[in-house]
């Protein structure tokens, strides 16, 4: 169910709210353009910015929006296991497919404060649950052996992986034998994982080109890996240009200029400077994006 390219969806703002419009024009375009599934408020949904009604109320757009075409995994995440749980269940109530799940960023928990955390979550809630191993802003780290404690629980069905580390599929399926799903968080390595056993990306390019994001994913998943390395091989420059300056802020710059969405970005991530934008049209232009 949870395969291919996922995008990372942004969260489009008009003014200080939500543009509700534009986001559900970015669901139907998504969806149109091939996107294999949504994944609304993590972090390119500026997730830490937004208030609690406004969390639920973005899964609740793209859920209704998408109406069962394509799975929506729910950004609900928190260093707060109650918090979390919170958003878990406003996630059901809206018709969510899973949801995703960060490792306890701030304080820090060992491997076995982290079993703890996803236990917890686990056991108070009825969705599907992928946990989102991201050391570089959690600062803790998921060890395979940890994962593989944590996949034993049955709604544990899968890892969205951006630990940069291109051995962990490999490690990780010796030890986890029920059906999972290994997901990229990282667009640069998306293809390299899928060779060790993955099997999608949540990709933060697929908001800007989500078609050639799901070619590339469709490519790997038919075995079709020198293809998927000239696409990739060309794909490599926008993978970079979203992330000259901290996320969304590309993203969102190259939305507009499609026309999808406003660049705004909620404080602290503030306007991109004029050279980034200079960098992100000329990659677009060169793909022939705009």
């Amino acid at each position: 169910m949870f395969r291919g390219s996922l995008v990372a969806l942004l969260t489009p703002f008009d003014g200080t709210r939500i543009d509700e419009a534009a986001l559900r024009r970015l669901v139907d375009w998504h969806i149109a353009e091939g996107t294999h599934g949504l994944v609304p408020v993590g972090t390119t949904g500026e997730s830490p910015t937004l208030s609690h009604d406004e969390h639920c109320r973005v899964i609740e757009i793209v859920a209704e929006q998408a109406a069962g075409r394509v799975p929506v995994i729910a950004g609900a995440g928190s260093n707060n296991p109650v918090e979390a749980i919170e958003y878990s269940n406003c996630a059901q109530r809206v018709g969510a497919d899973a949801t995703l799940h960060v490792a306890g960023y701030y304080n820090r928990p060992n491997q076995d404060g982290l079993f703890a955390h996803f236990k917890m979550l686990h056991d108070a809630t009825e969705l599907p649950i992928i946990i989102y191993n991201i050391p570089p802003r959690a600062v803790v780290d998921i060890q395979p052996e940890t994962l593989a404690r944590m996949a034993e629980l049955p709604r544990i069905v899968g890892v969205k992986d951006a630990t940069g580390d291109l051995l962990r599929p490999w490690s990780e399926r010796q030890l986890i034998k029920k059906q999972f799903a290994w997901l990229s968080g990282e667009d640069g390595t998306a293809v390299a994982y899928n060779v060790g056993g993955g099997q999608g990306c949540i990709s933060v390019t697929a908001n800007v080109a989500p078609r050639l994001c799901a070619e590339l994913q469709e490519l790997t998943l038919a075995g079709k890996w020198e293809e998927a390395r000239v696409l990739q091989d060309k794909l490599l420059p926008l993978h970079q240009a979203m992330f000259i300056e901290p996320n969304p802020a590309g993203p969102k710059y190259a939305l507009s200029l499609l026309g999808l969405a406003s660049e705004t970005c909620r404080t602290p991530v503030v306007p991109l400077q004029d050279s980034t934008k200079a960098q992100i049209r000329r990659v677009m232009e060169e793909l022939e994006l705009i």
